[in-house]
């Protein structure tokens, strides 16, 4: 699985800061300030790296700390638009760099749920149609600008998630999550007092666990896909073999030492030792 990530993670090195241009942020939690899409972020420096890195969360932009292109900044970067700065090409490029950025973000993390999905024993029956899909979906990241921003990436998307579905019933199987009780999709628990719960094999697709108590829940074989874990308390947790579940997820929970996590993702440096 760690070969074939490689790709999907940012390497700011080889990009031109699309995710501190081409994307919008409001004044907020995450935030300090308001900027429109396509308009650098003013703690952008001329050589496309973050002025304050070291200190994002001190001064008001955890959002940054959190996000992850999956890969596609140095995409569109290097391979799309052949490595042209959008600083210095024409102006007509970095609209389309711009444009063409979300996109690519968008396939590439489709690209991550159907790698970990190969990874998944219990998926095996789906292991050729996912195999096929993910071709697919690279062979669209490395359309022309104007390909890929005609694309309904929305139709793909939604292509993708019926088989990983398929892969999210096969896997939560074998942890006991086919009942009823289990299915938490979408469901509206911010802030819910989840302490010591059971959620093995739950279905969390969606889930908003703002803010949420999980300290000590068993989180094994979850499917975590969109879940939204902002501010959740994952202290000794157990999401051993809980699946699709991203760093950017990770990074902007709590959690402690004892929190035991898959192998797809890494302890985020900012939780407590």
């Amino acid at each position: 699985m760690q070969e074939q990530m490689i790709d999907l993670s940012g390497d700011c090195a080889r990009c031109f800061g699309l995710c501190c241009v081409a994307l919008p942020f409001a004044a907020s939690a995450d935030f300090a300030l308001d900027k429109p899409a396509g308009t650098p972020c003013p703690n952008l420096r001329d050589d496309h790296r973050c002025g304050i890195h070291a200190k994002l969360r001190d001064e008001g932009f955890t959002g940054c700390t959190v996000y992850d292109c999956f890969g596609a900044g140095q995409k569109v970067s290097q391979v799309t638009f052949g490595g042209r700065d959008w600083r210095t090409g024409p102006r007509a490029d970095a609209r389309r760099m711009f444009d063409v950025f979300p996109v690519v973000r968008q396939l590439h993390e489709l690209l991550w749920y159907l790698n970990e999905a190969l990874t998944l024993p219990a998926a095996r029956p789906v292991h050729d149609d996912l195999r096929r899909l993910l071709e697919r979906t690279e062979a669209l990241t490395r359309g022309t600008a104007e390909e890929l921003t005609a694309l309904d990436v929305g139709a793909h998307r939604q292509e993708v998630n019926v088989l990983l579905l398929r892969t999210s019933d096969l896997v939560r199987a074998g942890f006991g999550g086919g009942s009823k009780k289990k299915n938490r999709r979408g469901a509206d628990l911010m802030g819910a007092r989840l302490k010591g719960a059971d959620l093995r094999g739950a279905s969390l697709r969606g889930a908003y666990l703002i803010a949420a108590d999980l300290t000590g829940a068993d989180l094994r074989g979850a499917d975590l896909i969109g879940a939204d874990l902002r501010d959740a308390d994952l202290t000794d947790a157990d999401l051993t073999g809980a699946f699709f579940l991203t760093q950017p997820q990770l990074n902007a929970a709590g959690g402690s030492a004892g929190t035991r996590l898959p192998g797809s993702v890494t302890r985020p440096v900012h939780w407590a030792a």
